[in-house]
């Protein structure tokens, strides 16, 4: 089950449990949420790397599986995507072997994101990327 925190104003959030339909759930809600907010520029992106992270998160921790996005509030503004869990080790992007089947998501953020990182949490980490505006 998904739990909806909140989806308006200028913030959206959901919780997904931990299994192998929350990648499909986040993507399906971040794109039907960016086109509520007529960001229809940035929703194929920014679910193809919300997919990279509840991925990483779904082969590496346990529990539920947050993913927050912040509206742009300017001209220049940038949408803020996070992706929370419960594991409190930051992840580690690596050069994946050219017959690697894992190991290129953390890699997809940092050259699609306009920047991106990480921070700790109360209980686990948020890793986080944010996207400029289609111009």
């Amino acid at each position: 089950m998904i739990g909806v925190i909140d989806t308006e104003g200028d913030c959206a959030e959901w919780t997904f449990p931990a299994d192998p339909g929350a990648v499909r759930a986040a993507r399906t809600a971040v794109r039907n949420r960016l086109t509520a907010w007529n960001l229809d520029g940035l929703a194929d992106i920014a679910a193809l790397l919300v997919s990279e992270l509840v991925t990483n998160s779904l082969r590496h921790a346990t529990g539920p599986i947050g993913v927050r996005l912040v509206r742009p509030g300017g001209v220049d503004g940038v949408l803020r995507v996070e992706v929370s869990d419960p594991l409190p080790d930051p992840p580690r992007a690596r050069v994946a072997d050219l017959d690697d089947e894992s190991g290129r998501g953390l890699q997809l953020v940092a050259h699609a994101a306009h920047r991106w990182g990480t921070r700790p949490g109360v209980a686990g980490k948020t890793v986080w990327f944010e996207l400029s505006m289609p111009r």
